[in-house]
C-alpha cells in the first residue's frame, strides 16, 4: 500500500520552497498597513501635530482610504492577473474606478469636515462641485490611484514571472533527469545481457569455473550499481572498480587474447566523473576493435589531473572505425557525449577518433571535481 505521505520528491521540493500564499498575503497587509501609519504621522505632524487629535484623525482617514484601496488591488490582483496587466483592457477598467473612488474620498474627506469648506452650512452646491472637481485636488487623487495600480502591478508582474521561472526551472529539471536516467537504462542492460549471455555461452561450452567467475564480477558490479538511487556523479575510483570488474569478466572470455593497461595518476582518483562513464566506452573497446583481433588485442585506460581538468583516455589496438560511418557514432559513444552534455553543458571535450598507427581512442576532458 502506498503511503499517502509519500509525495514525490520534486513536489515536496516545490512545496517545501515556496512561500505559502497565506503567509505572503498577510506580509503584504502588513506592510500596507504601516506604511498607511508612517505617512498618516507624516501628515497629522504636518497639519499641525501627531497629538492634535484632529490632525492625526486627518490624516488616517486621508492615507487609510488609500491603504484599503491598496489591499483591496493586491487582493485582486493575486486572483485575478488580468486586473493588474498593463493591457488596454486593463487601462478601461481602472479608469472609470480611479474617478469613482476619486469622488468618494473627497466626498469622505468633505463628509468629516476635513475641506476648507468645513461643515457650516453655508456651502453651496456650485461649491461642494468646485471643491469635488477642482483639477488639482482631483487630478492628485486621479495619480494616486493610477501610482498606486501601476506600482502592484509592477510587482505582480514580478512575482509571477519568478513563479513561472522556477516552475520553467523545476520542469527542466525533472525533464533533464529523466532523460539521463533513460540513457543510463540503455547502458546498464545492454552491458548486463552482453554478460549473460557470455556466461551462457561458458556453461555450454562447459566451463563451469569461468562461468561462476564471471558471476562474481557481475554480482560486484551489479551491488555497486544497484546502490544509485539516481543519476549521478561518483569518484573515479569507484568508476574503476567497475570497469576493473567488467574487464574480469571479458579477460574471461578472451583469455590471452585480451592485454589490459590501466594507469591513474594518484591525486586523479577522487575527482568525479558521471557514473557509468568509462564502462561502455572499454565495451565499445573491446566489442568493435578486440572482438575483431585475430592476434592479441590491448585496452589502454588511463586518468591524470591537468590542473582544473580531468583527462580521460581509453584507446584499443583494433581495426579502427571497424564499419562505421564516422568516428564515434555508435550508441554507446552517443549516450556518453550526451550524458556529459547534461552534466558539464559546454564545459567539456569529447574525441573518438582512429589511431593512425592502428585502433581508436577516445577521449574525455572534463572539469576536476573533488568528492
Amino acid at each position: 500500500m502506498r503511503n499517502r505521505d509519500s509525495a514525490p520528491a520534486s513536489k515536496r521540493g516545490w512545496d517545501e520552497g515556496a512561500v505559502p500564499q497565506s503567509r505572503l498575503g498577510l506580509n503584504s497587509y502588513l506592510v500596507i498597513s504601516a506604511l498607511a501609519t508612517v505617512l498618516a504621522l507624516v501628515t497629522a505632524s504636518e497639519c499641525q501635530s501627531i497629538a492634535h487629535i484632529p490632525s492625526l484623525i486627518y490624516g488616517f482617514v486621508l492615507w487609510g482610504w488609500w491603504g484599503i484601496v491598496v489591499g483591496t488591488l493586491w487582493k485582486l490582483g493575486a486572483r485575478m492577473p488580468s486586473v493588474t496587466n498593463f493591457s488596454g483592457q486593463a487601462i478601461l477598467i481602472h479608469l472609470p474606478i480611479a474617478l469613482v473612488l476619486g469622488v468618494a474620498h473627497l466626498l469622505l474627506l468633505w463628509s468629516l469636515g476635513f475641506t476648507p469648506l468645513g461643515w457650516g452650512g453655508s456651502e453651496t452646491p456650485q461649491s461642494v462641485w468646485h471643491y469635488l472637481f477642482n483639477l488639482n485636488r482631483y487630478g492628485i487623487e486621479i495619480l494616486i490611484y493610477g501610482f498606486i495600480s501601476g506600482i502592484i502591478g509592477m510587482i505582480h508582474y514580478q512575482v509571477r514571472a519568478q513563479r513561472e521561472a522556477m516552475k520553467s526551472l523545476e520542469l527542466q529539471r525533472q525533464l533533464s533527469a529523466a532523460q539521463l536516467r533513460a540513457l543510463q537504462m540503455q547502458l546498464e542492460p545492454h552491458f548486463l545481457f552482453n554478460t549473460l549471455n557470455a556466461i551462457t555461452t561458458l556453461v555450454e561450452l562447459n566451463r563451469p569455473a569461468e562461468a561462476v567467475e564471471m558471476l562474481t564480477h557481475l554480482n560486484a558490479i551489479l551491488q555497486s550499481t544497484l546502490k544509485r538511487t539516481s543519476p549521478e556523479k561518483v569518484p573515479l575510483s569507484q568508476e574503476l572498480e567497475i570497469v576493473e570488474n567488467y574487464l574480469a569478466i571479458e579477460q574471461v572470455r578472451f583469455a590471452d587474447r585480451l592485454h589490459i593497461e590501466i594507469k591513474v595518476e594518484p591525486n586523479a582518483l577522487d575527482s568525479l566523473v558521471p557514473c557509468f562513464l568509462l564502462q561502455p566506452i572499454v565495451e565499445n573497446a573491446i566489442r568493435h576493435g578486440i572482438a575483431h583481433c585475430e592476434s592479441e588485442g590491448l585496452v589502454e585506460a588511463s586518468a591524470r589531473r591537468d590542473g582544473d581538468l580531468l583527462r580521460l583516455r581509453v584507446r584499443d589496438s583494433g581495426a579502427g572505425l571497424n564499419g562505421q560511418s564516422q568516428p564515434g557514432s555508435g550508441i554507446g559513444l552517443k549516450n556518453t557525449r550526451e550524458r556529459l552534455t547534461h552534466f558539464y553543458q559546454d564545459a567539456f571535450d569529447m574525441k573518438a577518433l582512429p589511431l593512425e598507427r592502428g585502433g581508436f581512442e577516445v577521449a574525455i576532458t572534463i572539469p576536476y571535481e573533488r568528492s
